[in-house]
């Protein structure tokens, strides 16, 4: 069903995992689709398998943010669906942490995600959508997640405040906050195959549907935000989490 068609949509970080699939769902139901990343050879590729523009772009540097909406301005216009996917992970104590790891993770999460929409909100159509990936971290309190789970409850923050001042012009603001989705952010974070399997089985243990999501439930819930049967949905956050919060 092509429930978007004629409609332009923007997706950061779209070269894998969640941003890879909402891209494709986006896709599938008739939009216009443009994905960034901060990897040439990575957004190349992906853009060519899922027959979309890629744009280089880094999340966490305002300088390309800037760039981004100045390109796709010139090209596009305007844009009718915006989703905030780029983020990072890192797993420390607090008394652990340090500056560039602090740094890294509010500078793309949390100021990226804020900058990229301040820069393109006058790209946005009137009755555009903006969708942020946050987490159900946001609203749990686990052991060594402090600055991961601190910038998405910060995302939800600015979600709930983007909601109001964009009202005016019927753009709506939401976001999507999933428990474990079967993707790479965890590889990269540099855990042992040990380790991996030790926190597979320590969510699923937590996951009362005792399964893992996988990232095209999260595109079809961006898609769902971004089309006619959520035009009365704004300043949402939609937990998608197996039921997993449920029990902490």
């Amino acid at each position: 069903m092509e429930n978007l068609k004629g409609k332009i949509a923007l997706v950061t970080g779209g070269n894998s995992g969640i941003g890879y699939a909402t891209a494709a769902e986006l896709k599938a139901q008739g939009a216009e689709v443009i994905i960034t990343g901060r990897r040439k050879e990575a957004i190349e590729k992906a853009a060519a398998e899922l027959g979309v523009t890629g744009l280089l772009a880094d999340q966490g540097k305002v300088s390309d943010i800037e760039e981004l909406a100045a390109q796709v301005g010139l090209r596009y216009g305007k844009i009718d669906i915006l989703f905030i996917n780029a983020g990072v992970l890192e797993m420390t104590l607090i008394e652990n942490a340090t500056e560039n790891a602090f740094d890294n993770v509010i500078g793309v999460n949390f100021k990226g995600a804020y900058f990229t929409l301040s820069r393109f909100i006058p790209l946005l159509n009137d009755g555009a959508s903006v969708v942020f990936l946050s987490s159900n971290t946001a609203g749990m309190s686990a052991a060594n997640s402090s600055m991961y789970s601190s910038s998405k409850a910060a995302l939800n923050s600015i979600m709930k405040t983007a909601a109001i001042e964009l009202a005016p012009s019927k753009i709506r603001v939401n976001s999507v906050s999933p428990g474990p989705i079967q993707t790479e952010i965890l590889n990269k974070a540099g855990y042992t195959e040990e380790q991996l399997t030790q926190i597979h089985h320590w969510m699923i243990d937590r996951i009362p549907l005792k399964k893992i999501g996988q990232p095209g439930d999260i595109g079809k819930m961006v898609a769902y935000f971004s089309g006619e049967a959520a035009n009365f949905i704004t300043g949402a956050e939609i937990i998608m989490d197996g039921g997993m919060s449920l029990k902490q």
